[in-house]
């Protein structure tokens, strides 16, 4: 069965960005090589892998990773740091 990897990287302005690949070890490498230009993270790196979930299905994983790139930095930071508590209480009150 494939694995599939929604990551957040923390960029070297701190701001993070958020993907999903099915090759996380390739991916975070491809950022930090910086193959694309047009890429987001070209001009912010080094960049630091500080969030992995694994999923077992793509749809999955990509919802994931679009529901998070919505987030507030400090969801983000509530996930990166594993408060789940916290994670709750900025959903309810949708910060």
């Amino acid at each position: 069965m494939k694995s599939y990897y929604v990551y957040i990287l923390k960029c070297s302005d701190n701001s993070y960005y958020t993907g999903f690949t099915n090759n996380l070890e390739r991916r975070i490498q491809e950022h930090n090589d910086g193959i694309s230009i047009t890429c987001y993270t070209y001009n912010k790196r080094p960049l630091v892998l500080v969030y992995q979930t694994v999923l077992s299905n793509p749809k999955d994983a990509i919802a994931f990773e679009k529901q998070i790139k919505g987030w507030s930095r400090k969801k983000k930071e509530a996930l990166i740091n594993g408060d789940i508590e916290l994670l709750k209480i900025l959903s309810k009150n949708k910060q």
